[in-house]
């Protein structure tokens, strides 16, 4: 990434603004704009999250958010009601008054005397989020927004469920945000009232994995938020980027689709991270791409960003399958209308002997009982900490699994879009799922999972109202595997790959289920070979790093451990700790997670968690240590959890949870 460090507009920065609320609370502001702005008013961008300015987003807020200021533009960073430095609680996700807080801000930054009166939006993931649900606030000051690994779907492509299928990540992200709630404000900002503020939140946090357990099907909790339930009270420009190294990367090509708004999609290589310091590379000039859409939305300029391509998407190349890339070699390719005309649909049919062929029937049927610890090599649901988490070799899962083959292929096959699975098959159960990947078997047999999707077979009808599994009963299903853009290199193999279990990444049914196929066929968007780019963006670039100093080395680990009768998938991320040169405040975090099974039991699923929060200046330190858990019974899910604060070694406040979730359908 080249670094800026002069800009058109000399720059001033506010580290922490207030922002009074009509109820009174104060949110606290990070905000960069141009020096002069008073004299020559800008447009502002809201960035609204919950996770601390402070010391949390730093890295990429230094990157960014001055960039913008020096190019004309007031960059508005707020602590999220409840967080970071700002007063208040907050007791969920998307709120109510998290949007209102959002249009509020949205309101006092239109009519101060530094802004031109025109706002946009921004973040990613949540940030992503809520810039979608205010959006279809219709704010009127708000004109334009940048949507970053969000979704439009909260059910269904979310950290919740995926499927109708309960994601172990409802549990770990639910406890990393029951950590990251656990922090105090800096006493440096807040001064003497920073203790107060602490245990009022400690005392009120949520406990969210819970919390969202308690919605198993898609109801009006989960309506609530998802902007596809009315895509037309969008009216704000809407640019979506997305990774097809991420979990959120079917939405892009929704909102493209569907909305009227003006409307633009990006999806690269990346996972869980801005394009323009995200990897696997290539990265690219994403902050001179938001100016493009910024300069023209926010203050009229003509930038051409009305006629850039509906879809810009990186088509990734065959590889070899490894846990972590630094770089996917490939190409950008553009289509100006989406869907696109220019691809095809490709049937291939499950047939007999394992054969994955057009025209060709399976004349018996195949039955298929996976083993519980059936995808210990899918990775992680959300690729995000730059760890060894995308999906690794799939020979050992495929080995449990049903699968069916292509011939080798004879020239490269381009695949863009979202593969179709169309199944008939039954199971012995009321209870039961499905999950499918889609794989390409190197010569040497090495498989890599390009793309997957899973079914809760009780929600083959319907996401919002399940029904039992009629135990023997041939059932015709058919669901999207997720996005992508890829290319199969000619001389490797397309499989199709069935299993009725997906350990770690979903909660296992309740009892041991065989499937049996009685046949299917997969539907392949296939869009004609090419060479080279048909878009360039610029080179990264972003204004001065944070300046830090390193106090402890990051490091990541994930194994699997076999011991016991049980399969253990152990992940320890310690994020390192690091000293602020600016400010001086210490931070510190480690994350915990391990997830067991028996692989001939599925009520042995057991999960649980650990944080530790570190924050320390001069002769005052505070730690948080935060604990989850979770397993089930036949008609249970059993939760528990503990927050203990500690202001040097002295514990001054501790708390527990414990929940227990009825089943539903799941």
């Amino acid at each position: 990434m080249k670094t800026i460090t002069e800009f058109p507009r000399d720059i001033v920065e506010f580290p922490d603004m207030g922002i009074v609320m009509p109820d009174g609370v104060r949110l606290s502001a990070r905000v960069w704009m141009p020096a002069d702005a008073d004299q020559d008013p800008v447009p502002a961008i809201l960035e609204h999250l919950p996770y601390r300015k402070r010391d949390g987003t730093t890295t990429r807020d230094c990157l960014t958010h001055p960039y913008f200021a020096g190019h004309g533009y007031a960059s508005i960073r707020v602590d999220m009601r409840g967080n970071g430095d700002s007063e208040g609680l907050m007791d969920d996700e998307y709120s109510d008054q998290e949007w209102q807080d959002a249009c509020d801000v949205i309101a006092w930054a239109a009519s101060q005397p530094w802004c031109n009166g025109k706002v946009g939006m921004m973040g990613i993931s949540w940030g992503g989020f809520n810039g979608l649900q205010v959006a279809a606030l219709q704010p009127k000051a708000l004109k334009a927004i940048i949507t970053l690994c969000s979704t439009d779907d909260r059910y269904a492509d979310d950290i919740h469920y995926k499927g109708g299928l309960l994601l172990n990540e409802n549990m770990g992200w639910g406890a990393t945000m029951l950590s990251y709630s656990s922090r105090p404000p800096d006493p440096a900002l807040v001064g003497e009232k920073w203790r107060d503020m602490w245990l009022d939140r400690l005392e009120h946090e949520p406990f969210l994995p819970a919390h969202w357990l308690n919605h198993q099907r898609r109801d009006a909790y989960w309506k609530r938020g998802s902007v596809n339930e009315d895509y037309s009270a969008i009216k704000a420009a809407v640019l979506a980027i997305g990774g097809w190294g991420d979990s959120y990367k079917n939405t892009v090509s929704r909102l493209v689709s569907n909305l009227k708004a003006p409307v633009k999609g990006i999806a690269g290589p990346w996972v869980h991270k801005y394009p323009h310091f995200a990897v696997p590379k290539p990265a690219i000039g994403f902050l001179q791409e938001a100016l493009r859409w910024w300069d023209h939305w926010l203050k009229g300029r003509e930038t051409g960003v009305e006629d850039d391509p509906a879809m810009r998407l990186y088509l990734m190349e065959s590889e070899p399958p490894r846990e972590w890339y630094l770089e996917r070699q490939g190409r950008w390719i553009a289509e100006r209308q989406w869907p696109s005309p220019e691809i095809a649909t490709r049937t291939l049919a499950l047939g007999t002997n394992g054969m994955l062929a057009e025209g060709v029937e399976l004349e018996a049927p195949v039955s298929i009982n996976s083993p519980q610890d059936c995808g210990m090599d899918g990775g992680e649901y959300c690729a995000i900490w730059l760890g060894p988490e995308l999906p690794g070799d799939q020979r050992a899962d495929d080995a449990k699994s049903a699968c069916f083959d292509g011939a080798a292929l004879e020239a490269p096959l381009d695949i863009v879009g979202s593969p179709v699975i169309r199944l008939k098959l039954a199971a012995d159960r009321r209870r039961a799922m499905v999950a499918v990947r889609l794989c390409d078997v190197q010569p040497d047999g090495a498989s890599t999972r390009f793309t997957y999707g899973v079914l809760n077979l009780c929600q083959r009808n319907s996401h919002e109202f399940p029904e039992d599994v009629v135990s023997g009963e041939t059932m015709e299903i058919a669901f999207k595997l997720d996005d992508i853009a890829y290319r199969v290199a000619a001389g490797n193999r397309l499989r199709v790959s069935i299993s009725s279990t997906y350990w770690p990444l979903v909660w296992p049914s309740p009892e041991e289920v065989t499937l049996t196929i009685h046949g299917g066929a997969i539907e392949l968007p296939v869009r004609a070979s090419g060479k080279g780019d048909e878009w360039t963006f610029q080179e990264p670039e972003g204004a001065t790093p944070w300046q830090i100093e390193t106090l402890r080395e990051d490091s990541h680990l994930r194994k699997v451990e076999r011991a016991d009768g049980k399969v253990t998938l152990r992940i320890v991320d310690d994020f390192g700790e690091t000293r602020d040169l600016d400010h001086g405040l210490a931070v510190g975090e480690v994350a915990r997670e391990s997830w067991s099974i028996d692989p001939a039991d599925p009520l042995a699923a057991h999960g649980e968690t650990h944080w530790t929060q570190t924050l320390k200046r001069d002769n005052w330190s505070v730690r948080t240590e935060t604990f989850t858990t979770m397993r089930s019974d036949g008609e249970n899910f059993h939760l528990t959890g503990r927050i203990e604060a500690y202001e040097g070694e002295i514990l001054v406040f501790e708390r527990n949870f414990s929940e227990i979730v009825a089943r539903d359908h799941i």
